[in-house]
């Protein structure tokens, strides 16, 4: 980089809702002969502190109007930002009418995202789409070549370095340039998402989607994949919000499990433990305390668990990490976890420990979104919930009320098990988990296979698939799924229905002599 090539600033219009750092930059550029303009609030914030700043309607020589919603929408100020120094018509335009070159602009806009989550009415949040800020982003950015653009406090940081060194650079200038494209897409991108949402359209013609990064990752599912981790702004308990107490960086692979896992885990009122390994629960229990269901969970399918997602729906407390820490574990995740237990987790330095600040509600609407070749699907979340009332018994017995609680159990978890999916459970906890496969039978064996290897490792003489109840996440297209569950020792099923097949499903149920519901509801989940 030439030292031509450096930019000083001589004028700098700042004007921020966010004054983070503003004071004592306003301050060094004063030091350095720059002139400061800037308005309302931020003007007032650095005459207190005694540096000089010119009103900005001072400068243009037009008052603000409508009730400050006009008073940077002026050429003075766009001109100054826009006018290209390299091209003399220009300069010799900006001199007939007195425009004078804006160098740098600070600006962050009218905080929408806020005052929407916080639940303001339909007005306030009007009144809080800016107009001004973002016009002055777009055109100190498109005019980068001349004019620095700061959109973010954590930026000032740079920009000032830099200054320091003599004048800005174009390579700073080009990069400052994008982030304010950036935000004012992701601006615009949080108001058109909230008008959908007050006209009641969940798929508008048009749907905008943006993210803030979080964090660059290593690499992605492979090392040989680049991924980033972004957040939406939506603020849903999670990985969002979660804060990293200990342990290594997380990993693509980690992040995608452990959404997983939590999600999971939300799902249930008592405390509950879900494992998960690959994107799959391989072992889910609910009980008293977590300890307990640490050890039911643990106990479906413990070689998978080596090495897995843990998500805990309560605060953690020693007994449980106790627990958890005796095998190896990749990541923890729960909302809160008291000092016994991380002093126990403090000893697996590499074990990851994510606490949340809360469990996500499994019922509040949202959009998932997924790319494919040249696009992406985009589908409402999958927030539905059998409830015992909705259930329909199709077969001569009726389940016990220890079966329905087990049936009802079971769905939930068979919710979060990629399709295909099958899951036994039995005492509120899974013994036996199918998942992914082509075809429902052999999701339906291979959870069964399960159950018998989990029993032989607890030195059990019979499958935990014995007395236990099923849950398929879809219908049976044939009975032999069924049968196979049958086979294994199951003595209830629940599953959608809906099949062409459904009565020989209800013959082979009966003949079994097994209590069947359907639910009416699918869970799909690929």
């Amino acid at each position: 980089m030439t030292a031509s090539d450096r930019m000083k600033v001589r004028r700098a219009l700042l004007s921020v809702s966010d004054k983070t750092g503003i004071v004592e930059f306003a301050r060094f550029l004063a030091a350095q002969g720059a002139e400061i303009l800037s308005t309302g609030g931020t003007a007032a914030a650095i005459r207190a502190a005694g540096i000089p700043a010119k009103d900005v309607s001072e400068h243009t020589g037009f008052p603000e109007i409508l009730d400050g919603r006009v008073k940077t929408l002026v050429p003075q100020v766009h001109g100054g930002l826009l006018g290209r120094r390299d091209l003399p018509e220009h300069l010799a335009q900006m001199e007939k009418h007195a425009i004078a070159p804006i160098d740098l602009v600070a600006v962050n806009l009218y905080p929408f995202e806020a005052t929407v989550a916080k639940g303001a009415g339909f007005e306030d949040c009007i009144e809080n789409v800016d107009i001004g800020g973002p016009a002055m982003i777009r055109s100190a950015a498109k005019n980068h070549a001349s004019v620095v653009v700061i959109t973010e406090p954590e930026q000032i940081a740079e920009v000032r370095a830099e200054l320091e060194e003599g004048g800005t650079t174009l390579a700073l200038r080009r990069r400052l340039a994008q982030a304010a494209y950036a935000r004012t897409a992701a601006y615009d991108t949080a108001i058109s998402t909230w008008f959908a949402q007050q006209n009641g359209e969940v798929f508008p013609p048009r749907l905008a989607v943006a993210g803030l990064l979080r964090q660059g990752l290593r690499y992605g599912e492979n090392p040989h994949q680049q991924a980033a981790f972004y957040v939406d702004g939506t603020q849903r308990p999670g990985l969002a919000t979660a804060v990293q107490v200990q342990g290594k960086e997380l990993s693509y692979n980690n992040l995608n499990d452990t959404d997983a896992a939590f999600e999971c885990v939300a799902e249930f009122e008592k405390p509950a433990i879900v494992i998960v390994k690959h994107a799959n629960p391989c072992g889910v229990a609910q009980a008293a305390d977590l300890a307990t269901a640490w050890d039911l969970a643990l106990r479906c399918d413990p070689v998978s668990a080596f090495g897995g997602i843990v998500a805990a729906n309560r605060t953690l407390d020693a007994a449980a990490a106790e627990r958890i820490a005796a095998i190896f574990t990749e990541v923890v995740v729960a909302p809160d976890a008291d000092e016994g237990a991380k002093a126990v987790f403090a000893k697996k330095k590499n074990l990851r420990l994510l606490l949340t600040g809360g469990v996500p509600d499994p019922a509040t609407p949202g959009l998932l979104v997924k790319s494919i070749a040249g696009g992406f699907l985009a589908q409402t979340r999958d927030n539905g919930r059998v409830t015992e009332q909705m259930l329909r018994v199709v077969t001569q017995r009726a389940p016990s009320a220890a079966e329905m609680a087990d049936l009802l159990f079971a769905f939930r978890v068979c919710k979060h098990v990629k399709s295909n999916a099958i899951v036994y459970a039995k005492g509120l906890a899974t013994v036996g988990i199918g998942a992914g496969q082509m075809n429902r039978v052999e999701s339906s064996r291979i959870a069964a296979w399960k159950a018998e290897a989990a029993a032989k490792a607890a030195g059990l003489p019979e499958s935990l698939a014995k007395g236990s109840v099923v849950a398929s996440d879809a219908f049976f297209p044939f009975a032999d799924g069924l049968e196979a569950a049958a086979a294994a020792g199951v003595t209830a099923v629940i599953q959608p229905g809906g099949s062409i097949r459904d009565n020989e499903v209800i013959a082979a149920a009966d003949k079994a002599g097994l209590a069947m519901v359907f639910t009416g509801m699918r869970h799909f989940r690929h």
